[in-house]
């Protein structure tokens, strides 16, 4: 089993989500920190922890940036981490699976599921550390997780879509390889 660091400066997390019912506004968050355990031999014993600090959203819109950090959305000030912890994970193809985990935002804990690929390995060229990178994708209702703020429109409809489209690209770092037992 292989023990992989996320490198922080070339992973993201990003979403998009429904506007005005009629546009999609992109954002992303950064400096993402966690582990990956991984054997290719042996996809289901894999495990992934992630945490993402909600102070770094970003969506290039200063005023609506510090609206997603308030108590009306992340709240980051009371809950200033987003967390992923893997429950289990069910190889669905030779470099994909499914990865069951728990989503905690807000404050709350919910299940859900990242539809994951494994992009390869390579040896970063500066520091020649054996270099993994995955992309993993989901959908959930910002509602569950007590992200209810919206603003009904005159038109009908509301100002913020309740589902959000989240994709992860996740570039690791070798650190430790244990034997399997």
């Amino acid at each position: 089993m292989t023990t992989w660091t996320i490198d922080h400066t070339h992973s993201t997390a990003a979403f998009t989500v429904r506007h005005m019912m009629i546009t999609t506004v992109r954002g992303s968050f950064s400096d993402i920190k966690g582990t990956i355990t991984y054997d290719p031999a042996n996809p289901a014993a894999a495990s992934v922890e992630a945490i993402i600090p909600a102070a770094t959203v970003n969506t290039g819109v200063a005023d609506r940036d510090n609206h997603l950090k308030s108590p009306d959305f992340f709240d980051a000030p009371n809950h200033p981490e987003l967390t992923f912890k893997s429950t289990s994970v069910q190889s669905t193809g030779e470099n994909t699976a499914k990865i069951i985990g728990d989503l905690t935002i807000h404050g709350l804990t919910h299940s859900v599921t990242l539809d994951a690929e494994f992009l390869g390995q390579n040896a970063n060229p500066w520091t020649k550390a054996a270099t993994v990178g995955f992309t993993a994708s989901t959908k959930i209702n910002r509602e569950d997780w007590g992200l209810t703020w919206n603003q009904a429109l005159e038109a009908g409809g509301w100002l913020v879509g309740k589902d959000i489209n989240i994709t992860l690209d996740v570039e690791a770092v070798q650190v430790a390889e244990t034997a399997t037992a």
